[in-house]
């Protein structure tokens, strides 16, 4: 597959569906946009590919903050609260369960 350097979506979190390995998911996402507070059902890992992010999580009732840069990756275990804010426009390769939000 090529052209994921440059993959930009119509949308912000517009993803390229790259494959599947059984349940699992792998998506290259685009967006210029923070996506919402939320909890994923499975483990999910969040690798940056381009640009840069923020990760906000919440840890007992305390937000926390993370900055990610291309090959930064981050790992959401199920339950944890968080939420993705690219400062200006991000590459970001999703891998978690199939259908998770």
């Amino acid at each position: 597959m090529t052209g994921l350097s440059t993959f930009r979506a119509d949308r912000a979190w517009g993803a390229l569906d790259i494959g599947a390995v059984d349940d699992t998911t792998v998506r290259l996402h685009w967006t210029d946009q923070p996506y919402r507070w939320h909890v994923n059902d499975g483990p999910e890992v969040f690798i940056v590919l381009s640009g840069t992010v923020d990760m906000h999580w919440r840890l007992d009732g305390a937000e926390r903050v993370e900055r990610l840069d291309a090959g930064d990756a981050c790992f959401a275990e199920p339950g944890d609260e968080h939420v993705a804010h690219p400062l200006g426009e991000a590459r970001i390769l999703v891998v978690e369960r199939r259908g998770s939000v």
